[in-house]
């Protein structure tokens, strides 16, 4: 079996698996709240985010309002979702520039988004994919990770993760891939002790075969 081979049989049984409906697991009415939830979400579980937000989002109910908010009071706000300081800065920034040169607006494309204070390509390509229907591959910790145990790619730094998953996954399965591996990571493949033996993919796996040569 190729690795095209390879990638697109493991693609299908995520499609099995899992679905092929996109899902964003951060809670969002529009592309402000998906935008200052990602940039929250660094360093913190999707689920701690969302508790967060929902009484984040009523006290600061639009962008202006983050814009005009006090550093303090709002790592107050955000202090349960770890290096408060950092995100209370680039959340105010980030929404300063929004009203100074997009009125209000969040932009689409990649340039202008990681203009923003804050927001990295990956925090980019969320914003781009989940609203604005761009194709786009999100890595984070979940993606970085499988895909390399999957053999799909060896690169370290994300940028260039995200560059060769462009290149070996069907663009028609940029967002999807995120999707799934993060439910996987979640649920079989976790770190440090993956369920190997419950996993769906492990005759598809590099790694797992590693494992099993090394254990004979």
């Amino acid at each position: 079996m190729t690795q095209k081979e390879r990638i697109q049989a493991i693609l299908d049984r995520l499609d099995t698996e899992y679905g092929t409906e996109y899902r964003c697991y951060l809670d969002h009415e529009n592309a402000w709240q998906l935008l200052i939830a990602t940039i929250l979400s660094a360093q913190c579980t999707d689920a701690r985010v969302n508790i967060v937000t929902k009484d984040l989002f009523r006290k600061y109910p639009n962008v202006e309002a983050f814009a005009k908010a006090e550093v303090k009071e709002l790592e107050k706000d955000i202090h349960s979702t770890g290096f408060y300081h950092n995100k209370a800065v680039n959340i105010i920034g980030c929404c300063k520039r929004l009203m100074e040169v997009h009125g209000g607006e969040v932009p689409s494309s990649l340039e202008e988004l990681t203009a923003l204070p804050g927001v990295g390509r990956k925090t980019a390509n969320v914003i781009r994919g989940n609203i604005f229907n761009e194709p786009s591959v999100v890595v984070d910790t979940h993606v970085k990770r499988i895909s390399k145990k999957l053999g799909i790619t060896k690169e370290e730094d994300p940028t260039k993760v995200e560059f060769d998953l462009m290149k070996k996954l069907p663009k028609d399965h940029w967002i999807l891939y995120n999707i799934h591996i993060i439910q996987l990571g979640r649920t079989i493949c976790k770190a440090p002790n993956p369920k190997c033996q419950e996993c769906f993919l492990q005759d598809l796996c590099p790694q797992y075969a590693k494992t099993l040569k090394n254990a004979k």
